[in-house]
């Protein structure tokens, strides 16, 4: 079958779901955001393992919200399926004048200046704008350093940013002396920050490293609980030593 039948196929049953189930009727823009999102973090998972066969699957279900985000928006007469893939194509051909048009780029770095140059010329009135309010904090900030990077506000060298750090660390380390927790919150954010820009120099994606410690920790500690019950013990049994004690032995078997 013909990738264009494809996707005709998929919006005929769409549409039939949308007409005959009573579930996909009661759906809005609204009810399928959560739904939406799930999606978005089953594909990051996909991605992040190098599943391709999960990838495939949940870029179908990415798709299928299109689809649907598509046929909602056609009943409320704002746009349909043609105007979002229309819409996709104007806008990569406006923003690459170096392939569709006269323009001459250096590298990468100035393609990205462009990009954030025509997006200022279709009317965004800061460079932020395009940051979504509601996107995770971590993933937030990375992206703020990355906008702005791209009209000069970056430090010069990695030493810079170090520096950084250190300083926003002993900003912090004063507020927690001085008792006053919303310094103290404040602070903490800033050494964040500081840190997820620090990781971009080293060229480290904060996201994943912070993943990839947050399943070594659950691998760790799920040991010491395997440990435990072979000692006949839970860990409601035992003090910090002991699981302290488990959790060197856990990190000595993975050095072995």
């Amino acid at each position: 079958m013909q990738y264009s039948q494809s996707l005709e196929r998929l919006r005929k049953i769409l549409n039939e779901l949308r007409e005959q189930c009573p579930w996909d009727k009661k759906q809005t823009i609204h009810t399928l955001r959560q739904q939406t999102l799930e999606e978005v973090y089953e594909l990051t998972d996909a991605i992040t393992n190098e599943d391709w066969n999960g990838l495939k699957e949940e870029l179908g279900d990415m798709l299928l919200h299109i689809v649907f985000y598509s046929r909602i928006g056609r009943e409320q007469g704002k746009f349909d399926l043609e105007d979002v893939i229309e819409g996709v194509c104007n806008k990569l051909v406006s923003r690459h004048p170096h392939i569709y048009s006269t323009v001459t780029v250096s590298g990468e770095a100035e393609v990205k200046q462009n990009w954030e140059r025509l997006k200022q010329q279709e009317g965004k009135k800061s460079i932020l704008s395009g940051v979504p309010p509601t996107m995770p904090a971590l993933m937030k900030a990375l992206r703020l350093q990355e906008k702005t990077k791209q009209v000069g506000f970056e430090w010069d060298n990695t030493a810079q940013v170090k520096a950084k750090v250190d300083e926003e660390i002993q900003e912090l380390y004063e507020a927690v002396d001085s008792g006053n927790q919303n310094d103290i919150e404040d602070e903490m954010g800033d050494v964040l920050f500081a840190l997820i820009n620090y990781a971009r120099f080293v060229k480290v994606d904060p996201e994943l490293a912070l993943e990839r410690t947050n399943k070594k920790f659950i691998r760790r500690f799920q040991r010491i609980e395997e440990l435990a019950a072979l000692g006949g013990r839970t860990l409601y049994d035992m003090n910090l030593q002991e699981m302290d004690e488990l959790w060197n032995e856990v990190k000595a078997e993975e050095r072995r």
